[in-house]
């Protein structure tokens, strides 16, 4: 069944190592540039962070969440250190490390 939170989490799957995806940028990706908070609301509820790499999404400013759903924005830019993936005062270099 093709619903809008599967399209978001194959989405999210395409995200390589090394980069990151704006919420609208995940939605957009999924067919809906409108429905960048239900991206938020999909990966709050992750089922499979092992295979739906949300800590890649981060928000239009390329700030990491404050809440991320793993233990908090500092395991969010710990995470994405090890996959080359710098940040500095909680925040992503989009010019440096967005997905194209």
């Amino acid at each position: 069944m093709d619903t809008p939170t599967k399209r978001i989490y194959e989405a999210v799957k395409r995200i390589p190592k090394g980069c990151v995806a704006t919420y609208a940028q995940v939605a957009e990706m999924a067919g809906d540039r409108k429905m960048a908070r239900a991206v938020g609301n999909a990966l709050h509820k992750n089922p499979d962070p092992e295979h739906i790499p949300c800590h890649r999404v981060v928000n239009a400013k390329g700030e990491l969440a404050g809440e991320y759903v793993f233990g908090g924005a500092w395991k969010q830019a710990e995470i994405l250190r090890s996959e080359g993936v710098e940040s500095v005062d909680g925040k992503v270099d989009l010019e440096r490390y967005r997905y194209r």
